[in-house]
């Protein structure tokens, strides 16, 4: 769980400012965290006050200090039903003004939630998939191959459902806590991926992605790798296996429906300590048994699997891709903690994957993830909107559909070429 507790997501530079406390321990953590405030604004105050001196820096970059909570929330409070977080920007509009601080402040200006189109969305993605899925339960009568053509398109209403979940995990998608949990948890039904465990674990992701020093577990494929020296230092054995399970076909297209299916099934990777993410792991298996039992019992079970299983097979795919494209390539970097920040790990650390208008559209604008990265809490339909306002200042690894099937093959970081590199560079000891 430390490791957790020390994450930061780069969306708290605003500050989280809970509406109500009714625990000793929530009160507690709130006490701590004003004093962490409290002694932001003091690092930032003294910054200004010795900017015109340029003596070196005594503590971390203003980014460092303002990580969000939202990692550190996930891995330590308990909050009651019905309590809300609320955001405060005030510490980020005292903050002395530098590039950085303007960029946040134009990113933060996307973050708000905009109920109309959180319904929209809504709507179009669950009425897609719902009615897809219909049409091809009616066509299992007709041609199980016509049934089948189908879907690609219901696989990706799914993938959209999944973004919705997600954002729902950064509490992006509804201002109300409770709204976003209620959502999330029912997304979670049809992408078989247990709501609260998967968004604690993600915003790990966010505090330390790209960060040498701060790698989660070896159990993310994913988004982490090793250096190229670690990658040699290893024995025979171990680089056959590291190889194997980070080939494209295995890790794309092999794994991602067993870890859906069968891998969230389970409270896997979890700290004893996560007991209600334990829990969520077993009562969301519990739902989804009652459910499909009962959509058996009602269409067969032979045509449920017939409709259900293609369908999910082809979203895990897609969405496992996107999900580790996002933190691959040629350009993408990798630091050591003491040179690493958010902001220059947003732009430099995660890439822009440039998609035709209805990819775009079905994943959800994930596309756009170095937006991700700066500010979580930016709404997927809002993410093209941000990145359209600050592109044009910062050259981000921007990867094409083909270059994003490309460029899973990076799979290791050299560091004495500052790079990505892939398995066969490292066998030569050398890049091009």
């Amino acid at each position: 769980m430390a490791r957790f507790a020390r994450a930061g997501d780069v969306s708290a530079w605003q500050g989280l400012v809970p509406r109500q406390v009714n625990t000793g321990g929530e009160a507690l953590s709130f006490i701590l965290m004003d004093f962490r405030l409290f002694f932001v604004r003091f690092v930032t105050t003294m910054s200004q006050n010795s900017s015109a001196t340029q003596s070196p820096p005594l503590a971390p970059s203003l980014s460092q200090m303002l990580l969000s909570y939202e990692a550190y929330r996930f891995s330590t409070e308990r909050p009651n039903r019905g309590q809300e977080m609320v955001l405060d920007s005030s510490l980020l509009e005292k903050a002395p003004m530098t590039k950085e601080t303007t960029l946040r402040r134009q990113v933060a200006q996307f973050q708000a939630p905009i109920l109309r189109k959180s319904v929209s969305q809504l709507t179009t993605s669950f009425g897609g998939f719902f009615g897809t899925c219909a049409a091809m339960y009616a066509l299992m009568d007709v041609s199980a191959w016509m049934a089948l053509a189908l879907a690609p398109l219901a696989a990706g209403f799914l993938v959209r459902i999944f973004i919705i979940q997600h954002d729902c995990g950064h509490l992006a998608f509804f201002r109300s806590r409770r709204a976003n949990d209620i959502l999330g948890f029912a997304c979670s039904l049809l992408t078989l991926t247990p709501y609260a465990s998967w968004r604690r674990q993600h915003a790990g992701h966010h505090g330390v992605w790209n960060d040498l020093d701060r790698r989660q577990s070896g159990a993310d494929i994913y988004s982490s790798c090793l250096t190229v020296a670690e990658y040699v230092a290893l024995s025979p054995r171990q680089r056959r296996w590291y190889r194997m399970t980070r080939h494209p076909f295995v890790a794309n297209v092999l794994l991602p429906p067993l870890i859906f299916t069968l891998l969230y099934r389970l409270p896997f990777d979890m700290p004893k300590s996560w007991r209600q993410e334990r829990r969520m792991v077993h009562l969301t298996t519990l739902a989804l048994v009652v459910a499909l039992g009962g959509l058996g019992l009602l269409l067969g079970y032979e045509r449920v699997a017939a409709v259900q299983l293609p369908v999910l097979v082809l979203a895990a795919i897609i969405g496992v891709w996107l999900f580790a494209v996002q933190h691959r390539g040629e350009r993408i970097r990798w630091s050591r903690h003491d040179a690493w920040d958010p902001t220059s790990a947003a732009l430099r650390s995660s890439t822009y994957l440039r998609l035709p208008a209805v990819l775009q559209w079905f994943t959800g604008n994930i596309g756009f993830h170095h937006v991700h990265h700066l500010n979580p809490r930016v709404p997927n339909y809002r993410l093209q909107q941000c990145h359209e306002r600050i592109t044009s200042r910062f050259d981000v690894p921007t990867l094409s559909f083909w270059e994003g099937l490309r460029a899973l093959r990076f799979a290791l970081w050299d560091e004495e070429r500052g790079r990505m590199a892939t398995f066969r560079e490292s066998v030569r000891g050398a890049t091009p």
